[in-house]
């Protein structure tokens, strides 16, 4: 029993250390860092930079080294800085051959952004149906929330815990009318009011199958989306974004980017580089003309600058790998083994050993 304590004893201390240490010389020797605020500039036809790594002061430029006021960037950068525009009434009424108005702007502007502890997380496979088209301005939460068994789709009352069983028949006759196949292997949808209108949720179904399901006037909408022959989808995000235009985004099981237009449902793929929701973070500004991308993996950031009608390439911009310091270098040299219990790519607790 003694022998058993002291084992037990070492080898205790043995990962408090493996853990502890690490974590206080990174502490000790860490220093802030800042990445640049990146955007493509229509005007200017190149990346826009703000910001210094190093902390010292603030410095705008571009790829080519070109330095510019804070004045200057809000010209660049029209639909960005639009609102200081108009109070300095400086606002340009055409950009590109288009005529420009705030309200245009604001329809179109959109940000969305999706890191790997958004997708890497436990979770609850219950979901609020809200009804999309209620005749009021406001979004309302329904009473019941829904799950998608191997029998069908069932709405449970929150209230009492019971299912609604003529409005889980009604909408499981829907979707196999579509040819839904039970159960579902993937769903996305964004269950809150706080949004402008609302668009139900993305399904997947077992044979990965791609639907669309919402309730509208208090009854079902399921529309089967057809997909281009080959592409398998893994990854589903509901956008809900202003201007409508899109669905959703849509992720395949070789990581590449595909936007679900709203209207025709069509499937457009995206020009950038492969993307894993699971190990990648990614951000985007979107305009009228272009869209800023920027994914952001273990070891490196990249940015894209897309066209906004069709998506295609229009510059891509990649930071030179920033070197290790000489604290960095030596922690490694010094800490070959580290002990963590959480991560910033998923939200789980659990030991990990680096």
């Amino acid at each position: 029993m003694l022998r058993f304590s002291k084992i037990l004893f070492y080898t205790t201390l043995v990962l408090l250390l493996v853990w502890q240490l690490p974590w206080c010389y990174n502490f000790l020797t860490s220093k802030p860092t800042k990445a640049p605020f990146v955007l493509y500039s229509s005007v200017l036809g190149d990346f826009i930079l703000t910001g210094n790594e190093d902390g010292t002061g603030i410095k705008r430029r571009d790829l080519s080294g070109n330095e510019y006021t804070q004045r200057e960037v809000d010209s660049l950068l029209p639909t960005f800085y639009y609102r200081q525009l108009m109070t300095d009434e400086r606002f340009p009424d055409t950009l590109q051959g288009v005529p420009l108005t705030v309200r245009a702007l604001q329809q179109e502007n959109f940000n969305f952004r999706i890191t790997p502890s958004d997708v890497n997380h436990p979770y609850i496979p219950l979901y609020p149906l809200l009804e999309s088209m209620s005749g009021r301005v406001d979004l309302a939460m329904p009473d019941d929330v829904f799950r998608i068994t191997k029998q069908g789709i069932e709405f449970i009352e929150m209230a009492n815990n019971t299912v609604k069983e003529e409005k889980s028949r009604q909408f499981t006759e829907a979707l196999l009318k579509k040819g839904f196949t039970f159960p579902s292997t993937a769903i996305a949808g964004n269950p809150t009011t706080r949004k402008e209108y609302d668009e139900g949720y993305l399904v997947l179904d077992a044979n990965a199958r791609l639907f669309h399901l919402k309730r509208t006037k208090d009854r079902p909408y399921v529309r089967a989306i057809d997909l281009p022959e080959g592409l398998q989808i893994k990854h589903l995000f509901l956008t809900e974004f202003r201007n409508k235009r899109s669905l959703g985004f849509l992720v395949d099981v070789n990581h590449q980017f595909y936007v679900l237009e709203t209207k025709t449902y069509d499937v457009q793929k995206v020009s950038i580089r492969a993307y894993n929701p699971e190990a990648d973070a990614i951000t985007i500004f979107g305009n009228m003309f272009d869209w800023t991308v920027r994914i952001t993996g273990a070891e490196q950031d990249e940015f894209y600058a897309l066209a906004a009608d069709d998506y295609s390439l229009i510059k891509k911009y990649e930071p030179q790998k920033p070197e290790k310091s000489l604290a960095q270098k030596l922690g490694a040299y010094l800490f070959p083994l580290r002990l963590s219990f959480t991560s910033s790519s998923d939200k789980y607790v659990k030991p990990r050993f680096h």
